[in-house]
């Protein structure tokens, strides 16, 4: 949990870290085989043992390939999401990041009345969450996930001495029925 939450004075920033080589490398991987080939035909052409325009077709065709495949793994590289929860404007900004692009939600902080401990009943391996969470009808917000339930409960207790709001442990109760 080190580095998940910042706080600073009316400010609590809650960082959620991605596992990004899971994501990343077979997309990269398979970017770099194609550029690769690409970088070899040409390298071929222009040394006098091929013809460029046998092989434009192959080149464009991997080159456009390669970029299609590769601009994602860049942008899930730069892939950011974090919580900032606003004490004294009594507003919370979720925001999913892509390298420059940011795309921001805007909730009410009032709306938003506890902290819940949930866990996803899984018995191999159990992953604890942390929300936020309002009264009935108001989206939760999961802020963190973990797995060993100390980390969570560590997590919830800060953030509600930070917001003075309650933290709930709902951790090996059934949900409720809809």
């Amino acid at each position: 949990m080190a580095g998940a939450m910042t706080v600073d004075g009316g400010m609590v920033r809650i960082d959620r870290p991605l596992p990004w080589i899971g994501r990343l490398l077979p997309l990269l991987a398979a970017s770099s085989y194609l550029l690769w080939n690409v970088a070899l035909g040409l390298r071929q052409d222009f040394s006098g043992f091929g013809r460029l325009a046998d092989d434009l077709v192959p080149v464009l065709v991997f080159t456009g390939l390669g970029l299609l495949v590769g601009i994602p793994g860049l942008i899930l590289l730069t892939f950011r999401y974090f919580v900032v929860l606003n004490e004294t404007l009594r507003q919370i900004v979720i925001t999913s990041q892509f390298g420059p692009l940011n795309i921001r939600k805007h909730r009410n902080l009032a709306d938003y009345h506890f902290i819940s401990i949930t866990d996803d009943y899984d018995a191999d391996l159990t992953t604890y969450d942390v929300n936020l969470c309002g009264s009935e009808g108001t989206e939760p917000i999961n802020l963190m996930s973990f797995t060993r339930r100390e980390e969570a409960d560590k997590l919830a207790g800060g953030i509600g001495r930070a917001l003075k709001l309650p933290a709930r442990d709902y951790v090996g109760t059934e949900p409720e029925a809809d």
